[in-house]
């Protein structure tokens, strides 16, 4: 389906933006008492110097008001295991559910995910219906493991062809 209105319609704009394929990462700070968290794929690298990765959040969401209270945000890349964990921080029922924190630089982030960073917001921009905010990145970690995808409108893993021996 093919689509080149001037002003596009704003769901056939979402399904077609869900035509690239991202990993699933967790946003986490702490605002007072608590850890917020939140499903988001709004993420890319923006400087290796100094490091700088940018989010993007909505207006209406209560991580907006947390993350510029807070002044911190922690980034956890989801490895293909942790499907659960995207649902869960996706779901605004917020039920309750044992996450596994883990904390980086003294900000939150989720235990056992695949790629970790602490980042110290540097600017916020308001673009549209989101607001921009880029990290300054203080900590970061990895491990071994494959990510869990988003495309399409739903998770999918990577399917890696086995790898043929050497031939002589």
């Amino acid at each position: 389906m093919t689509t080149d209105a001037t002003t596009p319609d704003p769901m056939a704009f979402r399904q077609t933006l869900g035509m690239f394929a991202t990993g699933v990462l967790i946003v986490t700070t702490r605002w007072g008492e608590r850890i917020h968290g939140m499903t988001a794929n709004s993420f890319t690298s923006v400087s290796l110097s100094p490091p700088l990765v940018l989010i993007c959040i909505d207006h209406r969401a209560s991580m907006r008001q947390a993350l510029e209270d807070s002044g911190h945000y922690g980034l956890s890349v989801l490895h293909n295991g942790q499907q659960h964990l995207s649902r869960h921080f996706s779901s605004r029922k917020g039920g309750e559910m044992d996450v596994p924190f883990d904390e980086l630089g003294d900000v939150p982030v989720i235990g056992g995910a695949l790629a970790q960073f602490s980042c110290r917001i540097v600017q916020s921009t308001n673009a549209g219906d989101h607001l921009i905010f880029i990290g300054e990145v203080t900590h970061h970690r990895r491990d071994a493991g494959e990510p869990l995808l988003y495309f399409g409108g739903g998770y999918k893993h990577l399917h890696q062809p086995e790898v043929m021996g050497a031939c002589s």
